[in-house]
């Protein structure tokens, strides 16, 4: 199986101009059931199929599959979604060897912007770049599943 180990953390500083990519992201759940997600994702041009299991206890690592689909399946399937979707713009920063995606949020979580760091392992170490924040890793509020239906618009600041 496929797992996913990524550490995520709150952005507090200044990355635009060190984004070597960046791209919108538009995406929905078909399930939000307790210990899995499927999600659909349109990414530039291309579409995208992902199932997510639970995360273990510290919220580091859990089971990730994903394919590719056809741009116009993608979109729609988009229209199947539960209620609440994600907006985005995501910048791919390079630190120190490592890609940082940062998340630039819109719509009703407008105001949050976070960095994922995945990693080969949980004990792989690495660096941070003085514009993370908070690691808020394995708080499920920062999850987009949840965001989808609790946005950070909603919640009390």
């Amino acid at each position: 199986m496929a797992q996913e180990i990524e550490h995520k953390f709150l952005v507090t500083g200044e990355y635009k101009s060190l984004a070597t990519k960046s791209y919108h992201i538009a995406q929905g759940y078909l399930s939000t059931a307790p210990g899995r997600t499927v999600r659909i994702r349109i990414k530039g041009e291309l579409g995208f199929i992902t199932i997510k299991g639970k995360s273990n206890e510290s919220g580091l690592s859990r089971f990730e599959w994903e394919k590719e689909i056809p741009f116009n399946e993608a979109v729609e399937l988009l229209q199947l979604c539960e209620s609440g979707k994600i907006e985005k713009i995501r910048y791919e920063v390079i630190f120190e060897n490592q890609t940082f995606e940062v998340d630039e949020f819109f719509g009703e979580n407008a105001g949050l912007t976070l960095a994922e760091l995945e990693l080969p392992s949980e004990d792989t170490g690495f660096s941070k770049p003085n514009w993370l924040g908070k690691e808020v890793t394995g708080d499920k509020r920062y999850y987009n599943s949840y965001l989808a239906k609790n946005p950070y618009s909603k919640w009390k600041h």
